[in-house]
């Protein structure tokens, strides 16, 4: 045998330096946590679509947005940010599940998932999944009603459909019910398309939240758009939920309920970038559907809008005690 010999290196903790094609895909190339205590932002997926309204498919998001994630540099090349050198960062793999078929018991073990995250200090970025997960991560995240920034197609406010109150467009009415979010702290951007009643619309108005539609965001601009939300949510703890179709479908198709009109991935890049050092207490970014997707465009675009909201965590993240040491 001639040449170096080579060192073992667990898969558990991927080279940042190796091809991008190469070692088992974790989120960002971040290691695989070991224990709960060792992260200060964990990165999990959740694989379920259990309270789809219309296309399937967002279960598989997760490990498509993992894969496209390996793509992902360290330096955010518009804010300079290397979340990686601000806190340590860590995949902590999946929600398990046992009873997939049924929604409220799937939200119970979502919502476990994530309290044990928190009970440790560690602050949450989910990568769904439908939308509906959002309200049992905020059930595990608000002890008190947290502001809300909520960016999507949609307003997710209706009621229930086809008998179920927790189906994926009806999380934001469910946490305004259960007192988790502060409608007054709310603000839903990229909101479109045609819909069979206002109902959800009425609901978010009448609430109290702050309601962006698509057409406003155009007129104004992105960085307008996240100037208010920043004035709107102030220092009161929020959590940020990004839902890929507030993408127009050019840039998202592999979505459940795409809408046309929506923003470009510049556009959502300068929206997010706009939204630095809030208190944030949690994020999630849902409905990549990869079985709807060409090219991957949506999972990769799901993956560096990721990696967006993760500089936002960190750079928050890095000016707080965290307690913990290296």
């Amino acid at each position: 045998m001639t040449g170096q010999l080579l060192r073992y290196t667990s898969p558990s903790t991927p080279d940042q330096f190796a091809p991008r094609f190469s070692q088992i895909a974790t989120f960002m190339r971040v290691p695989v946590a070991e224990t709960i205590g060792e992260a200060d932002i964990g990165l999990f997926g959740v694989p379920w679509d259990g309270a789809l309204t219309n296309r399937p498919g967002t279960r598989h998001g997760p490990r498509e947005v993992r894969n496209q994630s390996t793509l992902m540099r360290a330096i955010n090349h518009a804010t300079r940010i290397n979340p990686f050198e601000l806190a340590r960062i860590r995949d902590m793999g999946d929600v398990p599940f046992t009873r997939m078929f049924e929604v409220e018991a799937s939200h119970d073990e979502i919502e476990a998932f994530a309290a044990m995250l928190v009970a440790e200090n560690v602050l949450p970025l989910a990568i769904g999944g439908d939308h509906s997960v959002t309200l049992p991560l905020l059930r595990a995240i608000a002890k008190e009603p947290v502001a809300l920034i909520h960016i999507d197609a949609h307003a997710d406010t209706t009621d229930s459909f086809q008998g179920s109150k927790f189906n994926h467009g009806a999380p934001f009415r469910r946490a305004t019910e259960e007192g988790l979010i502060d409608p007054a702290k709310t603000i839903q951007i990229g909101i479109r398309g045609t819909q069979n009643t206002s109902d959800g619309w009425d609901f978010s108005a009448s609430a109290g939240m702050r309601v962006v539609f698509c057409e406003e965001l155009h007129d104004r601009g992105p960085q307008a758009i996240a100037d208010e939300a920043r004035a709107l949510v102030g220092d009161t703890p929020v959590y940020l939920t990004y839902d890929i179709d507030s993408l127009d479908p050019v840039y998202a198709p592999g979505t459940g309920t795409p809408e046309i009109g929506g923003m470009t991935t510049h556009q959502a890049q300068v929206l997010l970038r706009g939204l630095r050092h809030l208190n944030y207490v949690g994020a999630d970014l849902v409905e990549v559907s990869p079985p709807f997707d060409t090219g991957n465009v949506t999972s990769l675009a799901g993956a560096a809008l990721a990696y967006e909201i993760l500089c936002l965590l960190a750079e928050v993240r890095a000016g707080s005690a965290t307690g913990k040491e290296d």
